[in-house]
């Protein structure tokens, strides 16, 4: 075997520091051999025009911002002295104008557990914000402000029909409360599933690798034309922030929620009319399916005969009917259950697979609202 040469590193760290150390002692020390009091300052090189697409980046927060609000949400409490009422910030979040009439869309979850709220706008001037509905499970909410003498610029609304994964997009929120705050980066994947606030699934979310942070929550994602394709609403990162995996809730379902919402107050939805078992009885019986522990009455369920399960008098379960499949889409869980109905309307009739005392029969249920104002 070859002998190696063994260099010892010690003399180089020795060396270095002693020149660390020397250059320390030189800092900060004036020294009149070096000075030149007549020197002039550097001449500005003219950078020339900027490039196509940083001019249209700021043409298009030039033109956007002034529709994007940054939201306080406020709990009311009171002072530990006199006892009178008092407005606590508890949260912060971002949203932007949908209609000159003054209807604002942020997430749901921006104004949950709110007593109050209040909508900065871009001019930065401020108005209390009168709730308007929500919806939960798809994680948006409409308020509305009162802007008297205020040209409000409702956002350009666009489509998430046709979105193709690798086009730019660019978002503006208010991060850590820094406001007017723009990112950009490209739709990294399309029909993505993310839990809401209710931890039911959002289904169909756009991923996005522009900086997403605490605050951005309810602020619009645009595509290059400026239109509004999303509302970024949550990040997966280890440490809370951005970690380069976002996700927005797309424009198609944010018009046909704010739609209702502002039409009705609440969203119409679609349901069986049952109560369906949260998952605890399921795994504890080991069922492959979606088994309810309720028939509403007067549903179509109820009408269909559908047999629910119940705990008898004595404590035992008493197995009802459990869902396998609807029309032709299968009915592993709960969260199927929910997709199969969020891509429905009230009015639809479906067929119904359970196994009923280890047998498969099929019903025809009619979907009915089961929405309730919030």
């Amino acid at each position: 075997m070859p002998h190696e040469r063994r260099t010892s590193i010690w003399p180089f760290v020795i060396l270095a520091a002693v020149a660390g150390a020397a250059a320390g002692r030189l800092i900060g020390v004036p020294s009149t051999s070096v000075n030149d009091p007549s020197a002039p300052p550097r001449e500005i090189t003219a950078r020339g025009d900027l490039a196509s697409d940083e001019q249209s980046t700021i043409e298009i927060f030039k033109r956007v911002s002034p529709s994007v609000v940054y939201i306080t949400n406020i709990a009311v409490g009171r002072d530990r002295y006199n006892f009178n009422a008092i407005e606590i910030p508890q949260g912060t979040g971002s949203g932007f104008v949908w209609s000159a009439e003054g209807y604002i869309v942020t997430n749901f979850h921006v104004l949950e557990n709110a007593s109050a709220a209040r909508v900065t706008l871009s001019n930065h001037k401020t108005y209390d914000a009168k709730p308007v509905g929500g919806e939960a499970t798809k994680d948006i909410a409409v308020l509305k402000i009162d802007a008297k003498g205020e040209t409000l610029q409702p956002i350009p609304v666009g489509s998430s029909r046709d979105l193709v994964v690798g086009q730019k997009v660019f978002a503006i929120g208010n991060p850590f409360g820094l406001d007017q705050t723009l990112t950009t980066g490209v739709i990294s994947a399309l029909g993505r599933e993310i839990r809401g606030p209710t931890n039911r699934i959002i289904a169909g979310t756009i991923q996005t690798d522009a900086a997403i942070n605490p605050g951005n929550s309810g602020g619009p994602l645009l595509d290059s034309a400026g239109r509004l394709i999303g509302m970024t609403t949550s990040i997966v990162s280890p440490s809370g922030a951005y970690a380069g995996i976002g996700f927005a809730i797309p424009v198609d379902t944010i018009q046909t929620i704010v739609t209702q919402l502002i039409q009705h107050g609440r969203v119409v939805r679609p349901g069986l009319g049952i109560l369906p078992d949260e998952g605890l009885i399921g795994r504890a019986l080991a069922v492959h399916g979606v088994l309810f522990t309720r028939v509403i009455p007067g549903s179509g369920a109820e009408h269909a005969g559908l047999r629910a399960t119940r705990i008898s008098e004595t404590d035992t379960i008493q197995l009802g009917d459990v869902i396998e499949k609807i029309d032709d889409t299968k009915i592993d869980s709960l969260d199927d259950l929910h997709k199969f109905l969020d891509a429905h309307k009230v009015g639809d009739e479906v067929r119904v697979t359970v196994r009923r005392n280890g047998k498969l029969e099929t019903f025809s249920v009619p979907l009915q609202d089961v929405s309730v104002s919030r």
